[in-house]
């Protein structure tokens, strides 16, 4: 980058920063206003997050959907990481085509199509064989799984891709067995992606609303489908609140993780060169 170019550049990238987080920004900072239309300023004021604390429905659909999300985001970081290494390190099979071919098609379908299919399926199993019994946190959860999986395994396998597969082969002539050649060369290595892919797939769930209004069922409200359905009736300064809130949670997050997880590596890979 010369000198002549680098105004220009500075330029593109804050317009760039500007057009993502000037609407976080705006949002956060009417979440303090005392009015009840959310665009005209009437001075500061704390009491929309006071009002978060007293409204049950908000609540209760929060903290449903924080479990969903842990659980599915767990569920989906296990299972996307097996999947990630069976395509990176296994052998080229008609298997492992359809594994890659049955994944990308959920990256590439819409979330409509993936609740109908979902739902179709839950309630031909309800009528076969009795399960599950109704719709609710299970059913979402399972539907979470299946959306996120994907995307965990798709980070995953990049991630391996870029590996040196050396050290596993040196542990392996070693004489180490399988499992403990991936949890003790291979799982620290892409540790880093492992998380990623668990924080990408609780966004996802948390924040999902087509596969859950198919999946829901009485008592199974999710918060983004309590926002969705009081945003059509007209904007409400406490759902700026509710929106700073999870902005500031996942923040903090995401920089703790990032750093825990950079560290982790740091260390990893000083304990491989001072062993060699």
């Amino acid at each position: 980058m010369t000198q002549r170019h680098l105004p220009l550049h500075v330029a593109i990238l804050g317009l760039g920063y500007l057009f993502l987080y000037a609407p976080i920004t705006v949002l956060v900072f009417y979440s303090f206003n005392a009015s009840q239309l959310v665009t005209v300023w009437a001075g500061f004021t704390f009491r929309w997050y006071a009002a978060l604390l007293q409204d049950e429905e908000l609540i209760q659909a929060a903290w449903l959907s924080l479990r969903i999300a842990a659980l599915a985001a767990t569920a989906s970081a296990v299972l996307g990481t097996l999947a990630g290494y069976a395509l990176a390190r296994g052998t080229k099979t008609r298997a492992r085509g359809l594994l890659s071919a049955m994944l990308n098609a959920v990256l590439v379908l819409p979330e409509i199509i993936l609740g109908i299919a979902l739902l179709l399926l839950f309630v031909e199993l309800e009528h076969r064989a009795g399960w599950p019994a109704g719709r609710g946190m299970l059913t979402i959860w399972l539907g979470h799984v299946m959306l996120t999986l994907a995307y965990v395994s798709i980070i995953v396998q990049s991630r391996l891709l870029d590996l040196d597969p050396t050290l596993e082969d040196a542990a392996a002539d070693l004489g180490a067995p399988p499992m403990k050649v991936f949890l003790l060369i291979t799982l620290p290595q892409i540790l880093q992606a492992v998380l990623s892919g668990w924080l990408l797939a609780f966004t996802l769930s948390f924040d999902d609303v087509v596969v859950a209004s198919f999946l829901s069922g009485p008592g199974a409200t999710t918060l983004p489908m309590v926002v969705f359905s009081r945003a059509r009736l007209g904007l409400n300064p406490e759902m700026n609140a509710l929106a700073t809130i999870l902005v500031a949670t996942v923040t903090v997050a995401v920089v703790l993780l990032g750093n825990q997880a950079g560290s982790r590596g740091r260390r990893h890979r000083h304990r491989i060169v001072t062993a060699h």
